[in-house]
């Protein structure tokens, strides 16, 4: 049943891909940012109880339904892990996004694409030029597709139901609400959410690694993980990233024009800058590591079901 709700989902989100503004995302967006806002004071005690506030009550009633359909009915409970999976897994989301910048630097409109790209991370990008978008393009795209497709993956093969895939949904969404959220009351108070997000994306993000290395450059994607992705700051991130730009065979990271000045950051991959050809490239890239994950995961079905 795994196999085949992760399939339907898949094909559902491609026939009839939500809206940017996902109404599941916002609602639950709006439930997490109100709960900071009850218990936030600067205080990491604080955070953790507010953690469990926002993301065990949905994980264990969506836990609980799924024991009671599971019980009703196979067909029932199919549906619901379907129903629950498509609001999750952003792959036309990302994909969206990404073919919109693709398609204006393709058309020399380098304002659209800043355009599409600052709607996309919530950022400003006007002062950025065609290489740049094209850098952080991939680099969104690579972040994305790991954690709104393979870590949802894994954490709803891992757990009953969808329950592991809301819980790694939820963690993610806090993981970016509270933990990287400026200001010095999220200092303290994203503490928990950042240590919560670590633990549940460390076995996933390797494993996204190490899918771009099969599908790619597999010796570029192994060093470049091997000896840049502990500069990023993020280890999971930056494991994703630098595997990513070894697979692909681009330069990400580095230097680009933000805010009125010039924001270093380190150099991640090999090869050349990022163009609308890696851009491409990388699209091909997240396609051929989902068709691997379903195969990976149709064999572990097959072979249990003949065990």
């Amino acid at each position: 049943m795994t196999l085949i709700s992760l399939v339907f989902a898949f094909l559902i989100e491609q026939l009839r891909p939500l809206p940017r503004v996902n109404p599941v995302h916002s609602l639950l967006a709006g439930y997490t940012n109100n709960v900071a806002g009850q218990f936030n004071a600067g205080e990491r005690r604080q955070g953790v109880f507010a953690w469990l506030v926002a993301v065990l009550p949905w994980v264990l009633g969506v836990f609980l339904v799924h024991l009671l359909l599971d019980e009703a009915s196979n067909v029932l409970s199919l549906a619901f892990n379907v129903a629950v999976l498509y609001f999750l897994i952003g792959f036309r989301q990302f994909a969206g996004s990404f073919n919109e910048i693709l398609d204006a630097l393709r058309n020399e409109d380098t304002d659209a694409a800043r355009q599409a790209l600052a709607g996309w991370r919530n950022q400003s990008a006007d002062e950025l030029n065609s290489g740049e978008i094209a850098k952080l393009a991939i680099e969104n795209g690579l972040v994305d597709v790991h954690r709104h497709v393979f870590g949802v993956m894994f954490w709803f093969v891992v757990l009953p139901g969808p329950t592991g895939a809301l819980l790694y949904f939820l963690s993610a969404m806090l993981v970016d609400g509270w933990g990287v959220r400026g200001g010095e009351d999220y200092i303290e108070f994203g503490g928990f959410a950042r240590k919560a997000f670590e633990v549940l994306d460390w076995v996933p993000a390797r494993l996204t690694a190490i899918t771009f290395a099969i599908v790619g450059n597999f010796e570029d994607a192994l060093y470049c993980w091997r000896t840049q992705s502990n500069a990023w700051g993020d280890a999971g991130q930056g494991a994703v990233l630098a595997a990513g730009a070894g697979a692909l065979g681009v330069r990400l990271g580095n230097a680009i024009h933000q805010d009125g000045t010039v924001v270093f950051r380190p150099e991640l991959g090999l090869g050349d800058e990022a163009d609308v050809n890696h851009m491409a490239a990388g699209m091909n890239l997240a396609w051929r590591s989902v068709l691997i994950w379903l195969f990976l995961i149709a064999l572990v079905t097959l072979a249990l079901w003949i065990g």
